[in-house]
């Protein structure tokens, strides 16, 4: 009997280790607001994921930089701190000096092409090698808008206007040569400082997608709207590959599943406020400029692509503005 006592309480303890090894939390971060759809997305991911696994599997959602800037997240999923970060392709070209030209200017024509083309095998090349180089694995790949740019009290028609303006860039070298280009002085700061710089003067303006603008309220301390579309983004849901190939392969496919509707729900969802939103900032008391594409265009073009051609690859652009 005392035996058979031993036996079922060992049972019973390796059931509830079973039980317990079954169950995962994921941190997951972005440096955007909670009302971005960025940030939406992971939320309705994690309520995806949380019904389909039975609760097993829990996705906590760590927006407006929580977790730290762009790349402290980057870094804290590489070393297995954070599972998982949503963030602009060309932060990645430190272990992928490649991968920064899906952030480049005027190189995708629109949503639908930067789709095709993140998952087809240029995305895939991308994966493999940031995979190898720092352990990360893209688990997809979302619309975060079209870049335009907003100025504090300086009306900029065309690249003239911007010569000597600070102007807030992420922390990449592709956007500090744009700006150059356009006469601009490029201004690197954390996104989560961003609202308080613009309305301190630290910089006189920034550029980021419509719906970046209204979650980040840069709209209350901005006076202009110049609509140059200069960039089309991709962001990247990145993994850590070693949490994820600990995961059974049943998980990963519900979390798979998820990440892919998730992203087009944000990907609509973005080209819906897109559509809407120029109205609503002029409304607010915005002034909104449309400018000459072209006048912002070509000082880029003649610049940016030669510069970063060795480390994009010989005709990486180019192949890339050829995918239809």
């Amino acid at each position: 009997m005392k035996r058979w006592t031993i036996a079922l309480a060992m049972a019973a303890a390796g059931a509830a280790a079973a039980a317990d090894a079954q169950q995962v939390t994921i941190r997951w971060g972005d440096v955007v607001g909670g009302t971005h759809p960025s940030v939406q997305m992971i939320d309705r991911i994690a309520a995806e994921v949380k019904e389909k696994s039975g609760g097993r599997i829990v996705i906590q959602s760590f927006p407006g930089g929580q977790l730290g800037g762009s790349r402290e997240m980057i870094d804290a999923v590489a070393n297995g701190v954070q599972q998982i970060v949503t963030e602009g392709a060309a932060n990645f070209g430190a272990w992928v000096p490649s991968i920064s030209v899906v952030e480049a200017p005027y190189v995708w024509r629109d949503a639908a092409h930067l789709d095709k083309a993140m998952n087809g095998p240029i995305g895939e090349s991308f994966n493999q090698t940031l995979v190898k180089a720092r352990g990360m694995r893209i688990l997809g790949t979302t619309y975060y808008g079209t870049r335009h740019i907003t100025t504090t009290s300086k009306a900029v028609h065309t690249p003239a206007d911007m010569v000597g303006f600070k102007l807030r860039v992420p922390e990449n070298d592709v956007f500090k040569a744009m700006a150059e280009a356009w006469g601009a002085k490029p201004t690197p700061m954390n996104f989560g400082e961003l609202y308080l710089a613009l309305k301190q003067g630290v910089v006189d303006g920034q550029e980021n997608p419509l719906p970046t603008i209204k979650s980040g309220k840069f709209d209350e301390v901005q006076k202009y709207l110049v609509l140059s579309g200069h960039i089309i983004t991709p962001r990247l849901v990145v993994v850590n590959e070693a949490f994820w190939q600990g995961l059974p392969a049943a998980d990963r496919s519900i979390i798979e599943n998820a990440v892919k509707n998730g992203i087009a729900w944000q990907n609509a969802e973005l080209i819906r406020q897109e559509g809407s939103l120029v109205d609503t900032f002029k409304a607010a008391g915005m002034t909104v400029i449309t400018p000459d594409p072209k006048a912002f265009r070509d000082p880029v073009i003649a610049k940016v692509p030669k510069m970063f051609e060795s480390k994009w690859g010989a005709g990486t652009y180019e192949r890339i503005q050829a995918i239809r």
